[in-house]
């Protein structure tokens, strides 16, 4: 590779490989009016694309702030709540390009120095210090992880274990059709505590049960961030509250850019016209369109679609019709968020991965990076501490069943909550809890055991509708927000394209595993 075509390259790895958008002009020639249906990732980073190319953007989120998924929104008192903690992993390159429109030299995203998992027994993973190519990275975590004693190399089963570093994008994809991952983590045979901490724990921050969740899902993951990638498994993190650093920067960008955005407004209805172009009901008024992206959750989705499948005439139609029918919410998830009269120890990590401590999945100390919470924290002499529980499935644990969201009893989700929190961190059982906020969501979408192809994609039957979000099928081994932001770029892409404009061009991590891969290749 020449020294001018490395510098292209976004991250540290040299393999990473860049998706050329299809040619076009630069700008649109005329207008078109384009809404966008959901104000997350996947809306936003298609909304962004199509206003600077010119075209005119109605922006449309149902909630107070943008964000969706990976929202903030104040509580009135100069605290803030927010959706959980997100990880900014290095491999998300268009997420990464999406925020430099805003902070240019990323100095909004400040790293987390170490990424420790522990499970139940109070053995505890750590990324920190790792190499950062495969496959030294994973001999390195063998040899260093208390879970994963070399002894246990002798019951891995070694067929399986190669699959890890031996994938091929877009066909390693279909190699999973009906497997979930608790399926592939069972032919593994990885000791117990490498299990949970190293595989399962990432498992579940999909949202998801292992049972429930796809094991090709499972395998790009681990290509993805750990066996496939050079840029290592640590990440970054806003340095202050998602709206106040990221998404309220990007909305007052597009409105510079003439799009609108309308904030706390819900779009009603959605049907193609027969004369072409779209007609969309927003807040009780008529408003056309020349197209739609459709950037909401499957339950969304399906709720804007589902009064044109009898009209449905062909068979390509009526199949796609059948799989927007088909899509399912992952489990509910709980963000707990406790303001305590007391600091937690210093030797705290600001994030801490759990796996076997009831329903908590992860630990937060937010004034160890998050500017309101430090504030707020140092005001009191006190700590802002928040915990997640990813999967909290009363389908799976009758006794947790309630009349709350999601079909919980929200107040023993909290209990459970705080509980493990003492025991995790047991300095905290005598801390005064000065404020506390529970979030229960179920608006997920999951990724589940089904055919790899059956998944939705970002074209759709209908001219001018295309859909974006991290639920979507993808040739490219991406996940979470990185799939939220490359399928709102491809949404735009597809809409552009059509009216003889180039979009945004994509990077990705490598596309073969290290048993797989061709020195030098990295244009797609």
């Amino acid at each position: 590779m020449s020294r001018a075509r490395r510098t292209l390259v976004p991250g540290r790895d040299r393999r990473a490989v860049l998706h050329p958008a299809a040619p076009g002009a630069a700008r649109l020639d005329g207008e078109r009016h384009v809404v966008v249906v959901g104000g997350g990732i996947a809306g936003i980073a298609a909304a962004v694309v199509l206003a600077e190319r010119g075209t005119r953007v109605t922006l449309v989120e149902a909630q107070d702030s943008l964000g969706g998924r990976v929202r903030s929104w104040p509580l009135g008192d100069g605290r803030t709540m927010s959706r959980g903690f997100h990880a900014f992993f290095r491999q998300y390159y268009t997420l990464r390009a999406l925020l430099r429109r805003v902070d240019p030299r990323g100095e909004r995203l400040v790293p987390v120095p170490d990424y420790p998992l522990r499970r139940g027994d109070g053995l505890t993973d750590s990324f920190a210090a790792l190499p950062t190519s495969p496959p030294a990275n994973l001999a390195a975590f063998v040899l260093r992880s208390p879970t994963f004693p070399v002894t246990g190399l002798a019951s891995v089963h070694l067929p399986s274990a190669l699959e890890l570093i031996s994938t091929s994008y877009p066909e390693s994809h279909e190699r999973y059709d009906g497997e979930s991952a608790a399926d592939f983590l069972d032919r593994l045979r990885f000791p117990e505590g490498a299990r949970h901490l190293a595989l399962e724990v990432f498992a579940r921050s999909f949202f998801a049960h292992p049972s429930d969740f796809g094991a090709g899902e499972l395998v790009g993951m681990f290509h993805t961030y750990f066996t496939g990638s050079s840029e290592g498994l640590l990440f970054d993190v806003p340095d202050d509250d998602y709206d106040t650093a990221l998404w309220a920067p990007l909305g007052r960008y597009l409105e510079q850019h003439g799009a609108q955005v309308r904030t706390g407004t819900r779009v009603d209805a959605l049907e193609p016209r027969p004369e072409g172009g779209w007609s969309i009901e927003v807040a009780g008024e008529r408003h056309t369109a020349d197209a739609v992206v459709l950037a909401t959750d499957p339950r969304a989705t399906r709720a804007l679609v589902e009064s044109w499948a009898a009209d449905a005439t062909d068979g390509a139609t009526r199949s796609w019709h059948e799989r927007v029918a088909a899509g399912r919410n992952a489990p509910p998830f709980a963000v707990l968020r406790l303001w305590l009269d007391r600091r937690v120890e210093d030797a705290r990590e600001a994030f801490l991965g759990t796996s076997g401590y009831d329903l908590l999945d992860n630990i937060t100390v937010l004034e160890r990076f998050e500017r309101g919470a430090a504030t707020w924290a140092r005001e009191h002499a006190g700590s802002v501490v928040e915990l997640h529980g990813y999967a909290v499935d009363p389908a799976r644990d009758d006794t947790l069943a309630g009349a709350g969201r999601g079909g919980l009893d929200e107040q023993l989700v909290r209990d459970r909550l705080v509980a493990s929190l003492h025991e995790v961190y047991p300095e905290t059982a005598d801390a005064a809890v000065l404020h506390e906020e529970l979030l229960v969501e179920d608006d997920c979408g999951l990724v589940g055991t089904g055919p790899w192809r059956d998944r939705l994609t970002v074209d759709t039957p209908y001219p001018g509708l295309v859909l974006a979000g991290d639920g979507l099928r993808t040739e490219w081994p991406i996940a979470l927000m990185e799939r939220a932001a490359v399928t709102g770029v491809l949404a735009a892409g597809e809409l552009l394209s059509g009216w003889g404009v180039r979009g945004e061009d994509v990077w990705t991590v490598p596309l073969q595993g290290v048993l797989r891969r061709r020195p030098g290749r990295t244009v797609a």
